[in-house]
């Protein structure tokens, strides 16, 4: 079978389409037959191995795993004998190591029935952004109905997600973005935008309940400024591969030494992909509540293409990766 595998850390040049040997489930595994995944910020930083902390875990100094891709949609071909809820011929959705394959197999643990009104790339494009925006914004963020929440970074992959997630909680979204995709934004049901090529939402204006900071382009005491006095800020993600390496960690570490000081809550963020979660999701996407933003598609041949766009930091919505 055909898959994306990468040898060494550098830009999206050093992947490489390549035959490997077809995957075989375990007991408690499903293999599927991929039709489509998609990128996320996730992958170019494994890809360059940066921040460079991570290699703590991916590998110091050459990447442990060759394989690439975590967002799947597809067919399932097999189960193992250990698998409850999922049998062969199912579609499905959700998360798997290595998706930049024509096969990958996947703990039923991370997948969900994929929702018959959407294509595979629209569900391919749900897991990851998906997740993090609902596990941001109604965990993290407690949101409520009639609440105030900011979204800065609103028409990325997880903003555009953040936006529908939030006015389906019934809340009063201000949303951040440039000027070209402001229409985008209010076509996703944002109450405020506000374009960043023009207004600081930082100087002034209202304060807001909920602050989903998925740009992390303003230093953290003024972020925390725009909020109501027991307000909550969820830093997640911004920037690209030009982002200063320490950066990120820096920003955990400011957090840490504020928070004794402020009734502001600042809790972090770490979205785990799971089946109840998922189905949360297919529900929003199957009453029309949320709805994936595709920018555009490409061929599995064409990931590193694909993943070099990611990184310009312009997508509208999300970029899906077709296979065949």
């Amino acid at each position: 079978m055909k898959a994306i595998v990468y040898n060494h850390y550098g830009p999206p040049d050093v992947l490489q389409y390549e035959d490997v040997e077809k995957p075989v489930p375990a007991d408690d595994q499903i293999l599927i037959q991929v039709r489509a995944s998609s990128v996320n910020p996730y992958d170019w930083h494994f890809i360059r191995g940066l921040p460079s902390f991570v290699r703590l875990f991916t590998g110091i100094r050459a990447p442990k795993s060759r394989r690439l891709g975590a967002d799947v949609a597809g067919v399932v071909e097999a189960a193992g004998s250990n698998v409850k809820i999922f049998k062969a011929g199912d579609a499905v959705f959700g998360t798997a190591v290595g998706s930049f394959a024509e096969f990958v197999c996947a703990p039923e643990s991370t997948l969900a029935l994929k929702p018959e009104n959407l294509t595979w790339e629209q569900a391919a494009s749900v897991p990851i952004a998906g997740i993090t925006a609902l596990q941001g914004l109604r965990d993290k963020g407690r949101i409520l109905s009639g609440q105030q929440v900011l979204i800065n970074g609103a028409s990325g992959g997880v903003g555009t997600f953040a936006v529908q997630i939030a006015k389906s909680f019934e809340a009063r979204v201000t949303a951040v973005c440039s000027t070209r995709n402001i229409e985008l934004v209010r076509s996703l049901g944002a109450d405020h935008v506000i374009d960043y090529t023009r207004e600081n939402f930082i100087h002034g204006g209202p304060r807001f309940d909920v602050f989903f900071d998925l740009v992390g382009n303003h230093p953290l005491p003024a972020c925390l400024r725009v909020l109501q006095p027991r307000g909550i800020y969820i830093g997640c993600g911004g920037g690209g591969p030009d982002r200063r390496s320490m950066e990120p960690l820096g920003s955990m570490l400011h957090s840490l030494v504020l928070g004794p000081f402020t009734t502001r809550k600042m809790p972090g963020l770490l979205a785990k992909v799971n089946t109840a979660d998922l189905n949360f999701l297919a529900d929003l996407m199957r009453s029309g509540k949320v709805t994936p933003v595709l920018d555009r598609s490409y061929p599995l041949s064409e990931t590193a293409v694909a993943i070099r766009y990611l990184e310009q930091g312009h997508a509208r919505g999300k970029v899906a990766i077709a296979v065949p």
